[in-house]
């Protein structure tokens, strides 16, 4: 009869400790940050919950871009859109439109892109990677001209607490709206029927179509969706600084599909995990903020991150082709 070590000594030998290596690796980083920097102030509630802060629009658009990707498509445009919704939310307040007015203002300026870019796709055939790196410049074109450049200042308390600034007791705001949408994600894309098409259209879409899914459709939805987040979190950002600027989401797009693929979802579609995503998002936040405390320039800090992230994905990918 075997014993009882040798029993666990089994169950461990046969964990596919890969498939979960995001969530070792962030652990792993966050416990090292813990030890090394505990007398930096790395532990206090102040610091951790400027991570949160750091990477929640991040989180945010990540979760969009999870149903993209699962989708076996990509969306370059979502930091571009983000700086034109905090402008044209800006400007719709500033015009005394009130917070209704900028709500509809800042999600439609990114309902319309994501639209344009999903009829792009689905219509007119051209590769989503073609279609929103355009869509990328033109975002970011029309953020600098609509204002000549010029930041757009937010004076409407109410908007600045609700979206981005406001904190309920200790909890921030942005802490509230990620989870918020991290719930509906992972409830979306696991346990509806839509999900179920977004993942069988990225795996196969020959198969998916002879499923009854309408390939097609799904895709349209998915960049929509994509657009409709990126709109938001330039609402967020804008109510975090109070302004609506055309640099807002500058590089973003890079941080949020690190942040997906790091996550576990698969650049070729089929898979895909919003909690993943959120974990991915943290262990980014988390290394910028352990780099930036321990005194590395930005240079270090870009290579450091890179081949961290590099590290992660490989060992990620590697139990994919066994």
């Amino acid at each position: 009869m075997p014993s009882k070590g040798s029993n666990v000594f089994a169950a461990l030998r046969h964990f596919n400790w890969r498939q979960y290596i995001v969530y070792i690796a962030f652990v792993g980083i966050f416990i090292y940050f813990a030890v090394t920097l505990s007398s930096d102030g790395f532990l206090t509630m102040n610091n951790l919950l400027n991570i949160i802060r750091q990477t929640a629009i991040i989180s945010i658009m990540g979760v969009a871009m999870t149903f993209v990707m699962s989708a076996a498509e990509i969306d370059l445009s979502v930091g571009s859109i983000a700086a034109l919704s905090s402008l044209t939310t800006a400007l719709a307040l500033q015009s005394g439109y009130g917070i209704l007015g900028a709500i509809v203002a800042g999600l439609g300026t990114g309902f319309i892109i994501g639209l344009i870019n999903g009829m792009l796709v689905t219509k007119v055939a051209i590769p989503s990677f073609l279609v929103t790196l355009g869509m990328m410049g033109i975002a970011k074109g029309l953020a600098m001209w609509v204002t000549q450049t010029a930041p757009v200042p937010i004076i409407n308390e109410t908007y600045v607490y609700i979206f981005g600034s406001g904190n309920i007791g200790s909890v921030p705001v942005l802490l509230l709206w990620t989870l918020v949408i991290v719930a509906i994600g992972h409830v979306m894309l696991k346990k509806t029927a839509f999900g179920r098409r977004v993942l069988a259209t990225g795996g196969n879409p020959v198969a998916a179509r002879y499923s009854g899914v309408n390939v097609q459709r799904t895709k349209l939805y998915v960049l929509i969706g994509s657009g409709l987040m990126a709109g938001l979190a330039g609402m967020l950002y804008a109510g975090r600084m109070h302004a609506g600027r055309y640099t807002f989401g500058e590089g973003d797009e890079l941080s949020v599909i690190a942040a997906v693929i790091l996550g576990g979802t698969s650049l070729f579609g089929g898979v895909g995990t919003v909690i993943g995503t959120v974990i991915g998002s943290l262990m980014i936040g988390t290394i910028n903020n352990g780099l930036i405390i321990m005194g590395l320039d930005v240079s270090q800090q870009n290579i450091v991150r890179g081949l961290i992230i590099i590290l992660a994905v490989a060992f990620g990918r590697k139990s994919l082709n066994k």
